[in-house]
Parts: C-alpha cells; structure tokens; sequence
C-alpha cells in the first residue's frame, strides 16, 4: 500500500458523492447510513459483500477522523467516487475521508500479534483496529495533506465485480409456506 501518494483516478468517475459531518459519533454513524444508501443506488445492493466492505472502510476511516482528526467546530468531509473500468466488468469505489488536523497522520496499522506487546494491550478492547480492518479489505489505501488547507485526506479503494454486487440470500430467515 502506498501510504504518501494519491494517485489520480485512471479511469472516468461513474458517480460521485460528497458530504460534510459534524465530528461526532453520530456524523460517523450518518456518514456510513448515507454512503450506504448511495452505494444502494449505484448497484451495489444491500446485503452483498461489496456493500459490507464498502460500508466498513466508510465506517472505520469517518471514526478515525472523528477520534483522531477532531478540531472543534470542524467537520469532516466524506467524498465516494465510482471509477468505471474499461471492461465493464469491475468497478473501483474510492473512499476519502478529510478531516482538519493535519498533525496527525495515521500510522501502518500494526499487526495484532505486534500490538500484544505493546503496555496497556488487552484483546478486549474496542479500539485501534480501524487501519489494520482497511489494510485487510482495501485493495489500496493512504494518506494525503489536505489541498485546500489544514488537514490530511485518508483513502481506500475497493474494486467491486459483477459476481459481488449481488445481494447474499439471507438463510436466516425461515421460508414463508402458503
């Protein structure tokens, strides 16, 4: 993963969605909802594993802004673009997310049998595996200084094929008899 450069997108963008939050809880709980929807719309339907993943890179990096990029009375800005591929059979959705405070960047996430050393290190603890969750899923990721003023850009790309834009059938539900 090349964590310094954000490559320009190579191919036409589809759709694009872009967003301000507050930087709270509650902004990243919305921010993940609404890029759900979007992605909904875009073809990647609920329930399919596209989707989920989509819907976690949103979720992990618009709480790392929230945790790590908090400035007060600023907030963060979520930006989906769909790139489209030229065989048709893939499409590529990048994930930013820009937040104001550009002092802290984020660090390659460590892997979890490093971090059981670390002081303080508890495997019941809810927090610090937002990287090392992007790291597994993305297909790309990394961090950029914010173009137009303080703050950094984090970003990840996840290539969505045909085959995994269909929704998973759920097999929890009991089957409905006439």
């Amino acid at each position: 993963m090349n964590r310094t450069e954000q490559p320009a997108p190579a191919t036409p963008v589809h759709s694009c969605f872009t967003l301000r939050f507050s930087s709270t809880p509650r902004g990243a709980r919305l921010a993940r909802r609404l890029c759900g929807e979007r992605l909904d719309t875009w073809g990647i339907p609920y329930g399919s594993d596209a989707h989920d993943v989509l819907s976690l890179l949103v979720s992990e990096l618009a709480t790392n802004a929230v945790t790590h990029g908090h400035v007060t009375g600023r907030d963060f800005r979520v930006h989906l673009l769909a790139l489209s591929a030229s065989d048709a059979a893939t499409l590529t959705v990048r994930v930013e997310v820009t937040d104001t405070r550009g002092d802290r960047l984020p660090e390659p996430p460590a892997t979890p049998a490093a971090r059981a050393g670390e002081p303080g290190a508890d495997s019941a603890r809810t927090g610090g595996r937002g990287l090392f969750l992007v790291e597994a899923l993305a297909d790309r990721w990394g961090c950029v200084p914010r173009p137009d003023g303080p703050g950094k850009t984090v970003w990840a790309e996840y290539t969505v094929t045909r085959n995994e834009a269909v929704p998973r059938l759920n097999t929890s539900r009991r089957s409905v008899r006439s």
